[in-house]
């Protein structure tokens, strides 16, 4: 008899605890997909994952073309001098065309209007310079847009999020957190995306701005030596 007492006591207990641990794992939240939460900011959420591809493409597609333009094989300026000291502008010249450089394209410039005054054939490697460097800094002062606009529609989605906490409020006249968890979500999740995008889109911006300023130096300098060289000769 006791020890069928015992036996109940055991079983009612281990249903207990059962049921307990059930009613906490119940209780416990369930975790959210990263896709999910980027839903839960609504329509707005569009444009700015819009923004960011464009951003990224951007970023990427200029920090190529930049470093390919900045790719200069180790000692052309001095191979450009030494052609011309020896009178073979059409060294020189094949030398130019066979770079591809922005670079090259204005030393190869320079030489075709050799024979002209410096200060004609210092124009045109100036001009030349200007094509370049707009080439260069193509799509770039989209990022700077982009850095302004991102932030700006985040802040629209927390306008959307507060209308939607404020409309759900006046349909049911209840405050509780089932009216304001929505659009809650809505705010947060914009706002915070519209940071992020415009915090890349940003960083984009002037690290290509830089890496274009670095190149347009050496480019200046090089020109200053091709223009000495041809003084000097």
């Amino acid at each position: 008899m006791l020890a069928t007492l015992l036996l109940q006591t055991a079983v009612v207990t281990a249903d207990s605890t059962t049921a307990a641990a059930a009613a906490t794992a119940a209780a416990q939240p369930s975790s959210i997909s990263v896709i999910d939460l980027i839903l839960k900011g609504g329509w707005i959420m569009f444009p700015i994952f819009a923004l960011s591809l464009v951003s990224f493409y951007i970023i990427i597609e200029r920090y190529i073309t930049i470093r390919k333009a900045a790719a200069l094989p180790d000692g052309f300026m001095n191979q450009i001098r030494n052609l011309m000291v020896k009178g073979d502008l059409q060294g020189a010249k094949m030398l130019s065309a066979q770079t591809a450089s922005p670079l090259a394209r204005m030393i190869e410039k320079g030489i075709r209007r050799i024979g002209q005054p410096l200060k004609d054939i210092e124009t045109s490697v100036e001009n030349v310079g200007k094509v370049e460097i707009a080439r260069l800094e193509k799509n770039i002062s989209i990022l700077g847009i982009i850095a302004g606009i991102a932030p700006m529609l985040g802040f629209v989605g927390t306008i959307v999020g507060v209308i939607n906490i404020f409309y759900a409020i006046a349909s049911t006249g209840d405050f509780g957190i089932a009216q304001i968890s929505g659009g809650l979500y809505t705010k947060m999740v914009t706002s915070a995306a519209g940071l992020i995008v415009g915090m890349i889109a940003h960083i984009g911006y002037h690290w290509l701005s830089i890496m274009v300023e670095r190149l347009v130096f050496r480019m200046e300098n090089s020109a200053i030596e091709f223009m000495d060289i041809l003084q000097d000769n």
